[in-house]
């Protein structure tokens, strides 16, 4: 257990870091430049694509989203939706297309939302025919989807298992019938059961499921009873969220009483238990927020130290760059990182047009580089090899971060890391918190003083 003086000491707003620069640091781009810059470098250097497409649509509101969504249940929707998506893939594969049709190498696809399964069987054969006919999938490319498990059985798992995609990503957040009543999201513990038998039976490569400690009702007790129902179900993959209660940005979280969340001690107790539990039960612990079963790719590449991290949260890919479709998707494509536009109307009327959706870019400079590739290698090693980051960028690192070494001290004092002439090394109750001892690098960061737009990190 971290101690009361750390949480308290060490427990400040800070970003969660699948970039750096982070996407508050974007500017205006409505001319794409900094996607088409990274096109344009990416020409001489083609690499392996990771797409994702953005699906905005839910049934329903949960309370402690902070996803970019439209909540309906209009199904309609979708086919105006599809349309535009299918204009604005077919507007980038022109742009990317380097040797003729089908030339465009993909390892790695992802629907997230909103809710994708939110699509009809029929819709989203439609958009796989759409992506089958501009790409070319590598032998063993992984295909993800996010499925609410509200809205799925068994026969549409065999529907989505035909389509070709390996892998799920299942909301759980809570087994708790308070917590979850408080979050507005009811799934029984049994209904999700089956659906997992069902996966099964389907042969899906992998399974994710999606917890989140810190939300309102919760208390160790009770999410000690959630950890011990997603062991029985054992997936290969969990992902083990902190809830970011951020009701100033996000409209639905004002609907929860913030006299019901945890404090930093119980949220810390709650994140503390789940490692040791699911560690207990045969998981590696891959970072910050992902666990993985000893077999699994994720855990076979922490191994190996060729862990990745981007917007979608760690992952096994290297030299890929990554494509995103949808309204407020963000791609990242060489140094350029690009966003398009957050409101469904502006990206449907930008799509019409003929133009790139996009609303916001960054081309990262050698600075940002540099103190991405630090901040990364903590986030998915927890080391930092110096002499690797002075012959890559030819500086002298004790020079150029001297304020950041400092600051970094702090942290050593406290038992989280050791600074070595020769790298930085965060140890197990490091990994507690290594949000803040990323931040020391963030040059950003130090340049500001409202650090409220994100969430705590415990």
């Amino acid at each position: 257990m971290i101690p009361t003086s750390l949480i308290r000491q060490f427990d400040i707003p800070g970003p969660r870091y699948t970039s750096y620069p982070t996407a508050d640091r974007f500017y205006n781009d409505p001319k794409a430049q900094a996607l088409l810059k990274g096109i344009e470098v990416r020409r001489n250097n083609p690499r392996a694509l990771s797409i994702y497409i953005h699906i905005p649509f839910c049934e329903s509101i949960c309370y402690y989203c902070g996803c970019n969504k439209l909540v309906t249940k209009n199904h309609g929707m979708a086919v105006a939706y599809l349309q535009t998506l299918f204009k604005e893939i077919d507007q980038v594969v022109a742009l990317l297309d380097h040797g003729g049709p089908k030339d465009i190498e993909v390892a790695q696809l992802h629907l997230g939302g909103g809710s994708p399964t939110f699509l009809s069987d029929e819709q989203l054969d439609e958009l796989i025919s759409h992506l089958n006919y501009r790409f070319t999938w590598l032998e063993h490319c992984e295909k993800s989807i996010e499925i609410d498990p509200r809205t799925v059985n068994s026969e549409r798992l065999q529907h989505l298992k035909q389509l070709g995609f390996n892998r799920l990503s299942l909301g759980i957040q809570d087994f708790d019938p308070q917590v979850q009543l408080a979050i507005h999201r009811i799934q029984s513990y049994e209904s999700v059961q089956s659906l997992l038998r069902a996966a099964r039976d389907s042969e899906f490569d992998s399974i994710n499921m999606d917890l989140i400690y810190g939300l309102p009702k919760q208390t160790p007790d009770t999410f000690k009873r959630t950890l011990s129902q997603v062991a029985v179900l054992r997936p290969e993959r969990i992902a083990l969220y902190g809830y970011a209660h951020l009701p100033e940005r996000f409209k639905p979280q004002r609907r929860i009483n913030t006299e019901d969340l945890p404090d930093a001690e119980q949220k810390c107790a709650m994140l503390e238990s789940a490692v040791n539990y699911f560690m207990a039960q045969g998981y590696e612990y891959i970072g910050m927020d992902h666990f993985a079963l000893a077999h699994d790719e994720l855990a076979r590449v922490k191994k190996e130290g060729r862990l990745h991290r981007n917007f979608q949260g760690y992952h096994t890919l290297k030299d890929c760059d990554l494509i995103g479709f949808g309204v407020s998707a963000i791609s990242e494509v060489g140094h350029c990182y690009s966003q398009n536009a957050k409101s469904y109307d502006q990206y449907s009327s930008l799509v019409a047009a003929g133009s790139l959706p996009t609303e916001k870019g960054l081309e990262l400079t050698v600075d940002d580089q540099l103190r991405r590739r630090i901040i990364m290698a903590l986030m998915c090693q927890g080391e930092v090899k110096i002499q690797e980051i002075e012959e890559e960028f030819s500086v002298n690192f004790d020079k150029y971060f001297t304020n950041e070494l400092l600051r970094l001290a702090d942290f050593e004092r406290a038992g989280l890391l050791k600074i070595n002439a020769d790298r930085i090394e965060v140890n197990d109750q490091g990994w507690f918190l290594i949000r803040p001892i990323a931040m020391v690098f963030d040059y950003y960061v130090w340049q500001q003083t409202d650090h409220q737009r994100f969430s705590k990190v415990l």
